[in-house]
């Protein structure tokens, strides 16, 4: 019997470095953002979603169960799942990944199931794409969240091509507008214009060029998404290593040193909405029981 079986999850956040939507192919950074997911199973099959003590959307956590019952041919069952999390909703942060992630492994906690990294993210991919919280099924969005580290990704492959560790020397310091960008509003045709030169900045991170590759991508998408590129540049110019839009935006994410850091807030306090300053995250989703699987240096 699953009635009353309990699990509980630990995910993280992510930014961009490279953002998929437009070639189907990713990159992304973890970032110690956390959400967290509390699951008590239940045999009626009904999905109750509490998010930060209100009752939720729960199109996301529906999905979540929809396709681990069909991926694991478990009998149908409900659930009740509490999430909390530190990241702002709908500016590009992947709150919805992290989310999707530390409910998936909070279900699977909860039922004592391990996987493997590759068919968990397919799942938490899956999952995204048929509640519509991603168009490409974010598994570079997904892979960052729960792996944690720098990976780059395939996601009409649902394919983690590398996971590396970021250095642990670099911090991140983000500007969160007040609007937001919901995914499902997005207009994806607006990227199809820098589809190749997009193409480029994936080829430099798979070269490893990771910092270049970040803030090609942010001046390309800020440019097509008719955001303002010179928050990019200033924020190179006063030491940035590298600065983007993370996602569909609004948010603009600069990796820098701690010797920048107070130089980078300063330049983006200019600007209106929330800066916020977050460590690189190199550590994988974990459940009570056990934790993701690491990925470490291998290529796959």
């Amino acid at each position: 019997m699953i009635e009353g079986k309990r699990g509980w999850a630990k995910a993280h956040g992510a930014v961009s470095i490279i953002n998929a939507i437009s070639i189907w192919k990713g990159a992304a950074l973890g970032v110690d953002f956390e959400t967290t997911a509390e699951v008590e199973l239940t045999k009626k099959p009904d999905i109750v979603l509490i998010n930060r003590d209100e009752v939720g959307d729960d199109s996301l956590a529906r999905a979540v169960v929809e396709v681990l019952i069909e991926r694991l041919k478990l009998e149908p069952f409900g659930c009740k799942i509490k999430t909390t999390s530190e990241i702002p909703i709908g500016v590009g942060l992947k709150s919805s990944s992290s989310a999707a992630a530390a409910m998936t492994l909070a279900i699977l906690d909860a039922l004592e199931i391990r996987l493997n990294y590759s068919e968990f993210l397919r799942i938490v991919a899956e999952a995204s794409r048929r509640s519509g919280t991603s168009i490409t099924g974010a598994i570079d969005d997904a892979s960052s969240c729960a792996l944690g580290g720098i990976v780059i990704t395939d996601n009409r492959k649902d394919l983690v091509i590398k996971r590396i560790e970021a250095p642990s020397n670099i911090r991140v310091v983000i500007l969160v507008p007040p609007e937001k960008q919901l995914t499902k509003n997005f207009r994806a045709e607006l990227l199809e214009p820098i589809k190749e030169l997009v193409e480029e900045a994936f080829r430099l991170a798979i070269e490893g060029k990771y910092f270049e590759a970040m803030t090609l991508n942010g001046i390309l998408h800020a440019s097509a998404l008719s955001f303002s590129t010179k928050i990019i540049i200033d924020a190179l110019r006063v030491g940035a290593l590298a600065c983007s839009v993370s996602g569909t935006g609004p948010a603009i994410a600069a990796i820098t040193t701690d010797d920048n850091i107070n130089e980078v807030s300063r330049m983006f306090a200019q600007y209106e909405g929330q800066i916020i300053v977050k460590n690189v995250n190199n550590s994988p989703a974990k459940g009570s029981k056990f934790q993701l699987e690491n990925l470490s240096q291998k290529k796959h």
